[in-house]
């Protein structure tokens, strides 16, 4: 059995690189704003950066709060980041619910 065709999105490693670049921080600095200090090393960052790794949703999501904009501009290659960053975002997250498992 083959492995099924998966989309991925095209800029999707360009977009993370060019939100460190325009906030100024390298790769360790990054780690540290994401607070993924105990959870990842350089060189992911380095592999999300040359699409050879695709950041997991929750890596995602904490780069588009860093940001100021909505996950949907990482992921989807027909929305282009805006030109500066950080933005104050035009929608504020809702509380958070809290769901027993």
């Amino acid at each position: 059995m083959g492995r099924a065709f998966r989309q991925r999105p095209v800029h999707l490693a360009g977009k993370p690189r060019t939100i460190r670049d325009s906030l100024g921080l390298s790769q360790n600095e990054l780690i540290a704003r994401l607070d993924l200090a105990d959870e990842i090393y350089q060189d992911y960052i380095s592999a999300y950066e040359r699409g050879i790794r695709e950041p997991p949703l929750p890596i995602l999501l904490k780069y588009a709060r860093l940001a100021g904009i909505c996950v949907e501009v990482l992921i989807d290659d027909e929305i282009k980041l805006p030109s500066r960053l950080p933005i104050v975002p035009k929608h504020s997250p809702s509380r958070r619910t809290v769901y027993a498992h």
